[in-house]
């Protein structure tokens, strides 16, 4: 409910500009339609309701209905919707994007033979968890690298990320910021959105750096912990993922830590459209009954004033 209020908007605003309108045009037919209005402008109101036999009812007539039906059929016209169309492609997932850690502290063996050999694994884990939708991969260490954009060929990407070490990085270091920035530029450039994860041991850019990139960046960011639980590392790299209000998964040798990332990166949102596309479900339809039923009623109202 509170998804459907958030998103609830008009596909054609404009035409409730001509409620309004609508409510004037009524008023003054109502108004030259009174069969004592000349009465009225000669005689006071209480002389006046002495002198007419019988009583209108109170209950409200045809004019009323009438008014109801331009508001609602006015409402229908604007298009009110708070869903996106369901994609016409079956194979339309939000892209993913992984962020490989290649320094030298990454080559550690613990656990066992080492971190980045457990990376690369996870890495081909997650190609075959997510077979056919898109998976990208970015290499960091003290600069960041596009190593593949998001492909559905997933495949590609566990190749890929097995060669990579901290002997091809440029520099060494940890400008995770730069991943982020260089995933973030990345995503943007698509039509569905996409998050990211990050896999490393540990985080050690400066907070700063993660605080300036919250202002313009909304990507979901997971982490994949590649270390001991409960080392310093780790709550270095709980401390970022904190900063950056990111999910942490802790290494898991039965792959549960693999199925709790695709499941999140799945529930991921599609872009909005008007931000990177898509189209917004119409839901005036839905009114038209209703509709029928208004002008039904007060055809019904009429035929009983005539008889």
């Amino acid at each position: 409910m509170r998804e459907i209020i958030a998103n609830f908007h008009f596909i054609r605003p404009a035409w409730l500009l001509l409620i309004p309108v609508a409510i004037g045009i009524w008023w003054l037919w109502q108004r030259s339609s009174d069969p004592l209005r000349g009465w009225r402008e000669q005689i006071s109101p209480e002389l006046l309701d002495a002198l007419v036999v019988g009583r209108q009812s109170s209950r409200p007539g045809p004019a009323i209905y009438l008014l109801a039906a331009w508001l609602l059929g006015l409402f229908a016209v604007a298009g009110p919707t708070w869903r996106l169309e369901p994609s016409p492609f079956a194979d339309d997932a939000t892209p993913l994007m992984i962020l490989l850690k290649a320094d030298g502290s990454m080559e550690k063996d613990n656990p066992a033979p080492s971190r980045l050999e457990r990376a690369r694994l996870k890495i081909a884990d997650l190609a075959a968890a997510r077979k056919g939708q898109p998976l990208g991969l970015i290499a960091y260490a003290g600069s960041a690298h596009l190593v593949l954009p998001p492909t559905r060929d997933t495949a590609v990407v566990a190749q890929m990320a097995a060669q990579i070490g901290p002997e091809i990085m440029p520099r060494p270091g940890d400008r995770l910021d730069l991943a982020l920035r260089e995933a973030g530029r990345i995503l943007s450039r698509g039509e569905l959105g996409g998050s990211i994860v990050v896999i490393t041991d540990t985080v050690t850019s400066e907070p700063g750096a993660f605080q300036a990139l919250q202002k313009d960046f909304a990507v979901e960011i997971q982490f994949l912990a590649i270390n001991t639980p409960g080392s310093s590392e780790d709550d270095a790299l709980r401390a970022a993922a904190g900063t950056l209000a990111a999910k942490v998964e802790t290494l898991d040798f039965e792959d549960r830590d693999i199925a709790a990332i695709v499941s999140r990166a799945a529930r991921t949102p599609q872009a909005r459209s008007g931000e990177q596309g898509g189209q917004w479900q119409e839901a005036g339809y839905w009114l038209t009954p209703l509709l029928g039923l208004i002008l039904l009623s007060s055809f019904r109202r009429e035929q009983q004033s005539d008889a």
